[in-house]
C-alpha cells in the first residue's frame, strides 16, 4: 500500500491522513494486532506536522477504530461483540444469528452441591445435588466468555447430552420443557477467581451476568453465571418510551 498524501489537493491534510489510516488499518499486518507506525515516523514520511497526524488519530480513536496506549503504541481496536437485551436466546443461538461461530474451548460436567444462593434461586433445599455445566467459549482459540450453568433436577438432564448443541434447544426438544423467561442481573466486577480462564489479570474488569431461566409456568430451570471479557463484549439495550 502506497503511503502518501497530495499536498496540492484542496482536501485538508488531516482528512487525507485520516482516510489513509482507515485504509492502513484494514491491512492484515495491522488488522491482526500489529502496531501502527509512530506519529513522528508518519509525519516525516508524509511531510506533515505531528499535529496533523494527531488530528487524524484522535478522530479514529473517538470512533473506536484504534487504541492508543502511552509508552506502548497505537493498534487497531478489537471489535466488541454485542448481545441484545430486547430478547434472549442461548448464547450459541444468538451468536449464530449474528453470523459469529464461537468455539467451545473447554466443557466440563459434574454433579455438585451448589451454594445456598443458587439452591434458593432454583427453589431447592440444602444438600441437593444438581448438574453443573461449565463452558469456555472464544474465537481463534482466544477465550471471551466463561459460563457456569446449574440445572434443576426436574429437567432430567443426565450429563451425557451433546452440549455442543444450543442449550435451550436440548431442554426443549429432548425434555419437553420450554425456557420462557430470563431474569437477569448484570454488573462489573474484577476477574479475580476466573482471570486465568479468560487470559486476564486479577484486577481486570469483566461483565458478570447472572440469569435465572424459568419455564412457561415461571418455575426455575437453570441458574446461569456468565463471565464476559469487558474489552471484547458489550450489552445493547433497547427501551421503548411508553405512549
Amino acid at each position: 500500500m502506497k503511503i502518501e498524501v497530495d499536498h496540492e489537493s484542496p482536501i485538508p491534510l488531516h482528512v487525507q491522513v485520516e482516510q489513509l489510516l482507515r485504509e492502513l488499518i484494514k491491512q492484515p499486518l495491522y488488522a491482526d494486532g500489529g502496531f501502527l507506525p509512530k506519529e513522528v515516523e508518519l509525519a516525516k514520511k508524509l511531510g506533515v506536522s505531528r499535529n496533523t497526524i494527531r488530528q487524524a488519530t484522535n478522530k479514529l480513536e473517538n470512533l473506536g477504530l484504534i487504541v492508543r496506549k502511552k509508552g506502548v503504541g497505537t493498534r487497531v481496536a478489537v471489535p466488541k461483540i454485542s448481545t441484545d437485551l430486547s430478547e434472549w436466546h442461548s448464547f450459541t443461538q444468538e451468536m449464530h444469528y449474528k453470523g459469529i461461530s464461537f468455539e467451545n474451548l473447554n466443557t466440563e460436567i459434574a454433579w455438585v452441591k451448589p451454594k445456598a444462593a443458587i439452591l434458593e434461586a432454583l427453589g431447592l433445599k440444602a444438600g441437593i445435588e444438581v448438574l453443573k455445566l461449565t463452558r469456555l467459549k472464544g474465537l481463534n482459540q482466544s477465550p471471551i466468555v466463561y459460563f457456569e450453568s446449574y440445572f434443576h433436577p426436574r429437567i432430567g438432564l443426565t450429563g451425557k447430552e451433546d452440549f455442543t448443541k444450543p442449550l435451550y434447544e436440548i431442554i426443549e426438544q429432548d425434555y419437553h420443557l420450554v425456557p420462557s423467561t430470563s431474569y437477569e442481573r448484570i454488573k462489573a466486577v474484577t476477574a479475580a477467581g476466573i482471570y486465568e480462564k479468560l487470559n486476564l489479570q486479577p484486577t481486570d474488569l469483566i461483565l458478570l451476568r447472572e440469569r435465572i431461566v424459568t419455564d412457561r409456568g415461571d418455575k426455575p430451570l437453570e441458574y446461569n453465571i456468565g463471565h464476559y471479557r469487558a474489552d471484547q463484549f458489550t450489552y445493547e439495550i433497547a427501551i421503548k418510551r411508553p405512549v
